[in-house]
């Protein structure tokens, strides 16, 4: 009589499981939020350097662009250095971000703010959770300083939004409600594909 534990094959090991998947899991969740920045503020500023006394605002979101495509560069960099691929939903991220940023600034300043008021909260938070996951597992420290930095960023992009009155745009709650919604399914898809 053979035993059953003979007879079974060993599970196949996952893509993103284990320590080298996870980081390869936070690359590519993070190249994505970044393609999707990158995006979001090329949208608007589409908009308001047509508009009428609205370019110093597209210069705003040109600035923060800028800073944006700092952040992506360096995921690129990680990511060419470790032969890891981007989503395979990078396309449909593309196109959703500029959408977006498009659309919110068709709402007005305020909407274009919340927008990147709920993106931020987004990203920030998940930053902090990549940090403190490469601090329990004392593991790629130049990562998790990478990391720090460009959530402080992210912060800072926040921070200035709600200055600039994020929260005061019609139909806030809503509004912020869906962005950060579509934001954390985008991660979870990123995650996985």
């Amino acid at each position: 009589m053979t035993s059953n534990t003979s007879s079974r094959k060993p599970k196949p090991v996952l893509p993103g499981s284990g320590p080298a998947g996870r980081v390869e899991q936070m690359l590519r969740v993070d190249h994505a939020g970044e393609t999707a920045a990158v995006q979001i503020y090329k949208g608007q500023q589409a908009i308001f350097k047509h508009v009428r006394n609205k370019q110093s605002l597209a210069g705003e979101f040109a600035r923060m662009q800028a800073e944006e495509q700092v952040h992506l560069d360096a995921f690129e960099a990680q990511m060419r250095e470790r032969g890891h691929r981007p989503t395979a939903a990078i396309g449909l991220w593309q196109g959703m971000s500029y959408a977006l940023g498009v659309g919110t600034a068709l709402l007005g300043e305020k909407a274009a703010h919340a927008c990147t008021e709920s993106v931020e909260s987004v990203i920030e938070e998940h930053y902090a959770g990549q940090i403190d996951e490469l601090k329990r597992s004392k593991s790629e420290p130049e990562l998790q300083e990478m990391f720090e930095k460009f959530r402080n960023d992210e912060l800072d992009h926040r921070d200035r939004a709600i200055e600039s009155g994020a929260e005061q745009a019609p139909g806030y709650t809503l509004l912020s409600a869906v962005i950060r919604l579509g934001c954390k399914a985008a991660i979870r898809i990123s995650e996985k594909i």
